[in-house]
């Protein structure tokens, strides 16, 4: 039996799996974005919803949709101003 042989094919399936290893770490890096960006929509509409029950007793009232909800959660708190300003100065 040759050793050249069985070596060629060790090496063969060594490659296949860092082949498969790297494409799958690059397969889930976009599902892991998805993931956080839900999250923070989430903690976004949570936000707007504490901020109704306070800025309800001077009359300003936030939608929570999925845009208000997405944009609190993206941007933070520059995010809030800008939704608080955006439906005091234009509704």
């Amino acid at each position: 039996m040759d050793f050249g042989t069985e070596t060629g094919i060790f090496l063969a399936y060594a490659c296949g799996l860092l082949l498969i290893c790297f494409f799958g770490k690059l397969l889930l890096l976009p599902l892991k974005l998805i993931g956080k960006l839900i999250l923070n929509s989430l903690i976004g509409g949570a936000v707007l919803m504490v901020l109704n029950g306070i800025l309800g007793g001077i009359g300003i009232i936030l939608p929570i949709n999925a845009i208000t909800a997405a944009v609190t959660g993206l941007l933070g708190i520059p995010g809030i101003i800008g939704i608080i300003t955006y439906f005091t100065v234009f509704s």
